[in-house]
């Protein structure tokens, strides 16, 4: 048998991001006969990952980059590459991917073959990094998009390649608490009505919005209660604006949480108010796990729910996001006809497959 193909995957940082929880997964179904797999990342604050990649048997190091304009990364990945001998350099999330670009290329003829995801629209990104991305794409050997519409917002004349996100749907149901421990583990009461969010604490993820919409919510229904599972980046600013509108008691900041999905069920609605997205673990783990969702039409959300387990309503609408949460709170049956459409439609989004698309991907690419 030919010795295993070796795979250097390259991304900013290992926070508790979907980009980086999906290198997670992915490595936890790698075919480990024909791969062996590496990662580096650049930022050494971003490190919560590393352990979990680690576990699954991928070496991990960080190239020391000290502040975001750090450009001596990319040197210090070309002497990574030229040491290691990589095939194929597989990198993820605009940042990582032009740096890497640059490196690989400056290698001539023995350099490996150049992969890079978009995991987000292109109009997510700030002008330089928008120019900076479009500018090296064509370094590319192949660029691969989370979704339909990721790829969309790229120049039409440049293939992509979609392979959608996908989450272990088997291990997400297995480990996802029922009802009543989840509700414990957050400090909830059994009964009442919760909304629940998962994802960092930053204007892009919507909060603002979210907020405004919890205001109507409880306006209507003083006994709805929202939780906010994330990193809170932007935390003390929105604790303060939580605070003046007078919804302390009505909306939490639970903080990061290692296993968030584990959590989802203590939910009655898992909501998604994100400006800008890719195709988001967080709706794909709550189809998973048979919340009902609603969720701006952002990105690949909408192609997350194409085949049903949720709501979707225009970004930045916070009068459409409180009436689709209001009719969910007040429709069980609709609720109980959502989580049995998304239990369904989570099969569509097995990581198992993004795992088996991307390694035939690479052996495309290495012509085997």
């Amino acid at each position: 048998m030919p010795s295993p193909v070796p795979v250097l995957w390259v991304i900013k940082g290992l926070g508790p991001g979907g980009a980086e929880h999906l290198l997670v997964d992915l490595a936890r179904h790698a075919d480990r006969e024909r791969f062996r797999y590496r990662c580096v990342y650049l930022m050494p604050s971003k490190d919560h990952l590393a352990p979990a990649l680690r576990d699954e048997g991928v070496e991990v190091s960080c190239l020391g980059m000290r502040r975001d304009a750090d450009p001596r990364w990319v040197l210090r990945l070309r002497e990574v590459v030229t040491r290691s001998r990589p095939a194929i350099v597989h990198a993820h999330l605009p940042y990582a991917a032009i740096g890497s670009r640059v490196a690989v290329r400056s290698l001539g003829s023995r350099r490996p073959r150049m992969i890079s995801t978009e995991h987000n629209t292109a109009d997510r990104y700030r002008p330089p990094t928008r120019w900076a991305d479009r500018a090296t794409l064509p370094l590319d050997d192949r660029t691969v998009a989370v979704s339909r519409s990721v790829a969309a917002s790229f120049p039409p004349r440049r293939r992509i390649d979609v392979i959608p996100n996908g989450v272990d749907v088997e291990r997400v149901r297995s480990r996802a608490l029922d009802r009543n421990a989840a509700r414990r583990a957050l400090g909830l009461p059994a009964e009442g009505p919760v909304v629940g969010t998962i994802g960092g604490i930053t204007a892009k993820k919507g909060h603002a919005v979210l907020l405004e919409a919890a205001r109507r919510v409880v306006a209507k229904d003083p006994e709805v209660k929202f939780v906010w599972i994330g990193l809170p980046i932007e935390g003390e600013a929105m604790q303060r604006r939580i605070g003046d509108a007078g919804l302390t008691d009505r909306v939490r900041l639970a903080g990061y949480r290692e296993n968030a999905a584990e959590l989802l069920r203590a939910f009655d609605v898992f909501c998604l108010p994100s400006l800008h997205e890719g195709l988001p673990l967080s709706v794909l783990e709550a189809l998973a796990t048979g919340v009902p969702v609603v969720a701006t039409s952002v990105g690949g959300v909408p192609e997350a729910l194409a085949g049903g387990g949720g709501v979707l309503v225009p970004p930045g609408d916070a009068d459409a996001l409180a009436t689709a949460l209001l009719g969910l709170l007040a429709d069980p049956g609709l609720r109980e006809r959502l989580s049995a459409e998304g239990s369904a439609a989570a099969g569509s989004f097995d990581v198992r497959e993004t795992a088996r698309r991307t390694e035939a991907l690479y052996l495309e690419v290495l012509g085997t």
